[in-house]
């Protein structure tokens, strides 16, 4: 991740332990996501249980990234107000 934004220079880490909330955000963003997944995978398209979740290990390892730095992102777009120059 970038100290600062190439756009507007805004601090991204502005003080030590600033990205904890986004912790609570992904475990919140991750937590839907796996019930969501399991639910369509297991009663839509009719996969056993055990192959739902052993499908759901590996779609998550891959999403892992995306998941950590989308709520990165909420979270200082809730705690810092974007104000572009007019």
């Amino acid at each position: 991740m970038n100290d600062h934004c190439p756009s507007c220079q805004q601090d991204l880490a502005p003080e030590p332990g600033f990205y904890y909330g986004a912790m609570f955000l992904s475990y919140i963003l991750t937590g839907w996501f796996c019930l969501a997944f399991v639910a369509v995978v297991h009663w839509v398209l009719g996969w056993s249980l055990i192959s739902s979740f052993a499908l759901l290990i590996a779609v998550t390892g891959i999403l892992f990234v995306w998941f950590f730095r989308i709520s990165r992102s909420i979270w200082i777009h809730i705690n810092v107000k974007y104000a572009p120059k007019k």
